[in-house]
């Protein structure tokens, strides 16, 4: 680099001591690219200092004092009259500190880039990997009691889950006919059906009581288990509660109240996406049970749910019905 291509070789006449004890000598000093020279009368070296490493100890004043960084015992005075040579220094530093790295400010800038993507991590990533790991280290059996603890909370919205003596034990036969730990039938509280963490499916009174066909029931069972295995419902029970309540379940094993009432007070009445068609018919084959009860339930004209009459995977098949009809009237009862 040359910072003064207009300078073929610039002097000029300074005093230098090589040392507090020394005397001060007349020397010419010159500059080069990087470097200044001192030079007897004789124009014999004595030193060469970095310009780069070039402080001044009275900036503004003058005589100018300057001397190598680390070493202020070793002084140069130049004259306010050298104003070629001082401008031509302060040109060659800036030039150099310009051109030289910056570790101080590549250190922040590294720290800032790294606090981004932190916060970008925590912000964007770390919420859904923390729900994700305590989905899948959750037990089964605090699932399970978890689910209870949901069902208190929408019951105490609710009411107290349907039952009498006569429908309890035709409740648990359905729910092992359909592969769920438990069935309940609410007054209200759920706007169709839910599936609860542990195995617990909510219908609504409406399946039971406003259809001839227990297919009807079995249906909405089937899926809200087609929905549960697309989405856990652990993980919509954590993404209600945030982040806190995740956090909170994966290192106590435990969920406040709070959770669970804001779930129930918001979650089990919001409308959810409908599972694909291909979905829902392959669960109902798999516990043949027909669709098309079913899908005549949710649209009596048929019109929005075709595929899953047209494609019934049970169509044309002779089947033991979901529940015989001495179970079935008992169940219909269950709220009388």
């Amino acid at each position: 680099m040359t910072a003064l291509r207009e300078y073929q070789r610039l002097e000029a006449a300074a005093l230098w001591r090589p040392g507090p004890d020394a005397q001060r000598r007349d020397v010419i000093i010159s500059v080069g690219d990087a470097t200044l020279t001192i030079a007897d009368m004789n124009d014999r070296p004595l030193a060469h200092w970095s310009l780069a490493a070039l402080e001044r100890q009275n900036p503004g004043a003058y005589p100018a004092l300057f001397h190598p960084y680390g070493d202020p015992d070793e002084t140069l005075e130049i004259g306010e009259d050298e104003t070629a040579m001082l401008e031509a220094i302060d040109r060659l530093q800036a030039a150099l500190s310009r051109a030289r790295a910056h570790p101080g400010r590549l250190r922040s800038a590294t720290l800032l880039s790294g606090l981004a993507i932190f916060a970008a991590a925590a912000v964007f990533w770390l919420p859904g990997a923390l729900m994700s790991h305590t989905v899948n280290v959750v037990p089964d059996i605090k699932r399970k009691a978890l689910g209870q603890a949901l069902l208190g909370r929408i019951e105490r919205l609710s009411g107290q889950a349907c039952n009498t003596p006569e429908a309890a034990p035709i409740l648990t036969r359905l729910a092992d006919r359909l592969d769920v730990r438990q069935i309940v039938v609410l007054r209200s509280g759920v706007a169709s059906s839910l599936y609860l963490p542990g195995g617990i499916v909510a219908l609504n009174r409406s399946f039971v009581e406003d259809h001839e066909d227990p297919a009807v029931a079995a249906g909405a069972v089937l899926v809200e288990r087609v929905r549960a295995a697309e989405q856990d419902p652990l993980a919509d029970l954590l993404s209600a509660g945030g982040i806190r309540a995740t956090f909170r379940m994966l290192t106590t094993g435990e969920m406040t109240r709070a959770t669970l009432d804001r779930y129930a007070e918001t979650v089990v009445t919001a409308p959810r996406p409908m599972p694909t068609e291909e979905a829902i018919l392959e669960e109902f084959g798999r516990a043949a049970v027909p669709s098309t009860p079913y899908a005549y339930a949710q649209d009596i004209t048929g019109e929005t749910t075709l595929g899953l009459i047209e494609a019934d995977p049970m169509a044309g098949r002779d089947l033991e019905p979901v529940l015989n009809d001495r179970d079935w009237v008992q169940l219909q009862n269950i709220c009388s």
